[in-house]
């Protein structure tokens, strides 16, 4: 394999063993930022993740105010409450981060002023009367484009938001976490209710810095107008990019792995009780909480894999992870059928098309469906040599690099510059423990 800024270059077979731990969560990282600004206190973040949308929702915090500094991944943020953010003399650019637009705009819905959250051609494409209407019923005063459909978002901010309870039909952590951040500063109870469980860090770190919040039930969420009180907290492993090597152990022939520190939310992790039903060799050890978040070390060990029913009310809670659980998937015995996962559609590409497209290339049978994809599994498959896309899409490029990893003919991976969105140095790590 070669380490092109451009694009991965992979002829196989391959064997991974090593102990190693992966970046800071993207999630945690997110929200870490947002709701150490809005302390009044001094908060050092340890494991901050360096990622592209990371930086994004940084940067955006500097122009609202926020003075913070960043040494290494070692991140000091000096809250100074939202009451003291101060109006952007220019558009707020969030790159490719869905978290950061979607998230910001409960925030700044509650300002004073007046701000514009704008992203690349993929952001400005996804759909935001999710949360548009919603924070509209709160009393904000956002607009879209295209019908208050998308963005770029402009928002005159309101400090007179009312709480409200809110009926969703779809189970997006985002969405939530917008509504709670509005909720926030809002007169009154918000409360979120959802037809699944869907991502808690929000509600687990708004907690931890002292917000009056109740989501014990996984399902639905309230929270009163609170005060937070600034808390210094470390950033575990992030479990979406340990999948990609969780997958790579399991399906190359004499592998073995230890990812210490690794974040394994519930909400999150559900994919290992899929993986281990599949027949995956994964051991959970060091189980511990830090900061409100579990936390754990994983060892997992090359497996045979079979084909199961996945239960369509969990997808939520593994929908970053469906890209490298359907390379699981096609070097399983079996036919898998994943379905209820139309969200991934809107992602930072058509993800359901992308992994069709580019699994029957190098040789592996899969067929779409318009709310997922059939896998016809096999782990035998002599994968074709091919050069293949990423789509832009960091998941889909480093799923695709890990099914290259079986193959024994040369297999081009496309662009890979936009893993650095959420995983900068998977290319040097992965490199450095392949056999």
């Amino acid at each position: 394999m070669n380490k092109e800024k451009e694009n991965i270059e992979i002829k196989g077979p391959y064997s991974i063993n090593g102990v190693f731990e992966v970046p800071g969560d993207k999630s945690i990282s997110h929200r870490a930022v947002i709701i150490s600004s809005l302390t009044k206190q001094k908060v050092i973040i340890d494991n901050f993740l360096l990622s592209q949308d990371c930086i994004r929702t940084l940067d955006i915090i500097e122009k609202l105010g926020v003075k913070y500094i960043l040494k290494n991944t070692c991140l000091s943020i000096h809250g100074c409450g939202i009451e003291s953010f101060q109006e952007p003399d220019d558009i707020l650019y969030v790159g490719n981060s869905g978290t950061s637009i979607r998230l910001l705009a409960g925030i700044l819905s509650t300002c004073d002023f007046l701000s514009v959250l704008s992203g690349d051609a993929s952001i400005n494409n996804r759909p935001m009367d999710r949360i548009i209407n919603p924070l509209r019923e709160m009393g904000a005063a956002i607009f879209g484009r295209a019908c208050n459909n998308k963005a770029p978002l402009v928002i005159f901010g309101n400090r007179q938001l009312k709480g409200k309870v809110f009926m969703s039909d779809i189970s997006s952590a985002q969405v939530k976490s917008c509504l709670l951040f509005a909720g926030l500063f809002a007169e009154g109870i918000t409360e979120v209710r959802q037809p699944s469980i869907s991502r808690d860090h929000t509600e687990r770190m708004l907690e931890y810095f002292g917000a009056e919040i109740d989501y014990k039930n996984g399902k639905n969420v309230k929270i009163n107008k609170s005060t937070l009180k600034g808390r210094n907290l470390y950033v575990p492993g992030d479990f979406s990019s340990a999948a990609f090597f969780i997958i790579a152990a399991l399906i190359l022939d004499d592998s073995e792995i230890i990812i210490k520190n690794l974040g394994i939310n519930p909400t999150r992790a559900y994919l290992l009780e899929i993986l281990k039903e599949m027949g995956g060799k994964i051991e959970v050890n060091n189980y511990r909480n830090i900061n409100n978040e579990p936390v754990a070390d994983l060892k997992v060990s090359s497996s045979n894999l079979k084909a199961i029913e996945i239960n369509k009310k969990f997808i939520a809670n593994i929908i970053d992870e469906i890209p490298i659980l359907s390379v699981a998937c096609a070097f399983a015995s079996g036919n898998t059928l994943i379905s209820g996962a139309e969200e991934l559609r809107i992602k930072e590409s058509d993800r359901i098309k992308a992994i069709v497209n580019e699994f029957n290339k190098v040789g592996i049978k899969t067929k779409e469906n318009k709310d997922g994809l059939v896998i016809y599994g096999n782990k035998d498959y002599d994968l074709h040599q091919a050069d293949i896309e990423s789509y832009g899409d960091h998941r889909i490029a480093m799923a695709l690099s890990i099914a290259a990893l079986k193959g024994k003919k040369r297999i081009l991976i496309k662009d890979s510059r936009c893993i650095n969105t959420s995983f900068p140095g998977f290319k040097e790590l992965l490199f450095r423990i392949l056999n």
